[in-house]
């Protein structure tokens, strides 16, 4: 009990003090779970901790991430992917395999060792990957998507993969391991078989069981998930929803191991079951925090798991193979890219972000010494080689995005619009809330001129036939050739809070009696505007939350005369306080920070919660609605 209750605190200090610390120098948390399994590795060896177990339990972090991808995968949505599933992916293994099988050849390799260590080092990191463009936001872009479509490829090609490992078997490597199984036979007495459904039957035997396996996940999956939770539910108990949960996941696992697949893509075909579920979203939040401490620990395996030794008696050839195999995958990776017409940035993604081989490979390599494919000498730097690449990968996204998106950011920076025609109300950004002001002006017969920084955007405007200008309504060229100086109106709807203040402050400051209406993404924010000159500011969210409010007040019985003049007393008396502490305000010091402020609020707080209660409550008094 206390070797393991020990074991458990060093994963987790190390991971509590290494994440925080990558994540807040730029490195994300797969660097830092990396870096962190790397200076644990000394601790792990005296303690003479088998780092290899342990990974294969971290590896079930793998199978849940599997299983939470495929809930947000509707079928419909999987089978729109099957061109780039076929193309990209297909595509994608099989020419990686190919280059790698005969660099190995080239190098004195016989062709089933070659191709074995082709099909291994095809595979990329499907933890590290998606994780990673989770973290960054990317993985809706273009490049996530393709890279994603990829990864869900490769857990496929595993299964046949493993099909075809045993079939490579070397005859010397058999005799060998023959040997050393009926020694270790003769030492144990035969215990310790792993079970399997499938083994002696023959080979139709074995394709009826596997298809009976992945019937089970879907019927299960599609039938009997809801009544399950529905009679888990009565219990009114949340930990029971967590267990079950983990239940469906380790036997669905469990299911796929023992017929011979890939329990990752078993999981992953659940969560496509049960995309549709009314159940998904319990699932994701009860699955999600034992996810991401089983990828954790399985990142700090990897890095605790290099053979440092050896490593550095093969320093030179290690990493000279690492990063040759990287650049294969990757010129690959570039050239289906450019086929498959990926663009910019996209295509850097996509290529870079799975040069690295993947956690899979050290499954495989297993695989192939136990079946007498690869001598376990060869399979040794083969790890090396796996574990460096997936060390590099996340300088490889550093790279991504401190050089190659900037750069192509700039470089597909399109060219301002011309206005030709101006109007005297302009309106800067047609998101969500610009656009509803555009609907609503343009019914009443008026032209506004729309300028917005989403060529997206612009381009479904313009399919509608609403004429809007793509250009950065911030830059002060732009606004002239948009007629500012003799509009009438100028509405502030772009998103970001800071771009919003400093265009108030410019126009106010050049054009003092224009009126500006200016979106205010939050309380204090309205504080900023007031300062820089904005005396018509409507905040984000607040009328919304006071008709929900009037609706709420008229849900519980009361007429909606009630209502209308219970949210007029609040929304009154919450502009007098916002204008009573406005002279406290400093827009150079955080509210949070400034004392003065802060501690203005708080006196008026309580006199206006009471006066706000007493009138309130004479409004309730007048007494519900009769039923």
């Amino acid at each position: 009990m206390t070797d393991f209750l020990l074991l458990a605190f060093i994963f987790l200090i190390a991971g509590v003090v290494a994440v925080p610390i990558a994540s807040r120098l730029g490195l994300g948390s797969v660097l830092g779970y990396l870096i962190a399994g790397i200076v644990i590795s000394p601790v792990l060896a005296f303690l003479h901790v088998d780092v290899i177990s342990i990974q294969h339990f971290a590896e079930f972090g793998v199978v849940m991430m599997l299983f939470l991808v495929g809930l947000e995968l509707e079928p419909k949505m999987l089978w729109s992917m099957r061109a780039k599933l076929i193309g990209l992916g297909g595509g994608q293994v099989g020419l990686t395999a190919g280059i790698v099988m005969l660099a190995a050849m080239a190098m004195g390799q016989v062709w089933t060792v070659a191709l074995a260590i082709g099909l291994v080092m095809a595979l990329s990191s499907t933890a590290i990957v998606l994780q990673t463009l989770g973290e960054k936001g990317l993985i809706k872009s273009d490049g996530g998507q393709s890279s994603f479509s990829v990864l869900l490829t490769q857990d496929i090609a595993v299964i046949p993969m493993l099909a075809l490992v045993p079939l490579l078997a070397m005859p010397e490597l058999v005799e060998a391991l023959s040997h050393a199984a009926h020694g270790a036979h003769g030492d144990e007495g035969g215990h310790g078989a792993s079970m399997s459904l499938t083994d002696g039957l023959p080979g139709w035997g074995v394709a009826l069981v596997t298809l009976g396996a992945i019937a089970s996940v879907i019927v299960v999956g599609s039938y009997l998930t809801s009544p399950i939770f529905r009679f888990i539910a009565e219990a009114k108990l949340r930990e029971l929803f967590v267990a079950t949960a983990l239940m469906m996941v380790i036997g669905i696992a469990l299911l796929m191991t023992l017929v011979g697949l890939s329990p990752a893509l078993g999981t992953f075909l659940a969560g496509v079951v049960l995309a549709n579920s009314e159940y998904r979203h319990e699932l994701e939040s009860d699955i999600d925090p034992f996810k991401g401490l089983l990828l954790g620990l399985f990142f700090m395996t990897v890095g605790a798991g290099i053979n440092f030794g050896l490593m550095f008696d093969n320093l030179g050839m290690i990493v000279a193979l690492t990063l040759g195999l990287m650049f294969v995958k990757a010129a690959v990776l570039y050239v289906l890219a450019v086929i498959f017409k990926l663009q910019g940035s996209d295509r850097w993604l996509f290529s870079l972000g799975l040069a690295q081989a993947g956690e899979f490979g050290f499954v495989l390599l297993s695989f192939t010494v136990a079946n007498a494919v690869i001598p376990s000498e060869l399979a040794d730097r083969l790890l090396l080689i796996v574990a460096l690449s997936m060390l590099l990968t996340p300088a490889l996204f550093i790279l991504y995005d401190k050089v190659i998106a900037p750069r192509f950011s700039a470089l597909e920076e399109r060219e301002m619009d011309e206005i030709s025609e101006t109007s005297d109300i302009i309106i800067a950004g047609h998101g969500r809330v610009g656009g509803i002001v555009s609907r609503l002006l343009r019914g009443g017969g008026m032209t506004p001129t729309v300028m917005d920084f989403s060529s997206k955007q612009l381009e479904m405007l313009r399919s509608f036939n609403v004429q809007a200008y793509y250009g950065d309504a911030t830059r002060p060229d732009l606004l002239h050739a948009a007629g500012i100086a003799e509009a009438k109106l100028f509405v502030v709807a772009i998103d970001d809070k800071e771009q919003i203040t400093e265009l108030v402050k410019y126009v106010h400051h050049h054009y003092p009696d224009l009126h500006i209406v200016a979106r205010a993404v939050d309380r204090n924010h309205v504080y900023d505007l007031w300062f820089a000159g904005c005396r018509d500011i409507i905040r984000d969210t607040y009328d919304s939350s006071l008709r929900m409010g009037r609706s709420s007040i008229e849900a519980l019985g009361y007429t909606r005369e009630q209502a209308d003049r219970m949210v007029e007393v609040f929304s009154e008396m919450d502009r007098r306080s916002m204008l009573a502490v406005a002279e406290h305000y400093d827009p150079e010091i955080p509210a949070i920070e400034n004392e003065v402020y802060m501690n203005k609020l708080r006196e008026l707080q309580g006199d206006w919660q009471a006066e706000l209660n007493e009138r309130m409550g004479s409004i309730m008094a007048e007494g519900k609605v009769k039923a």
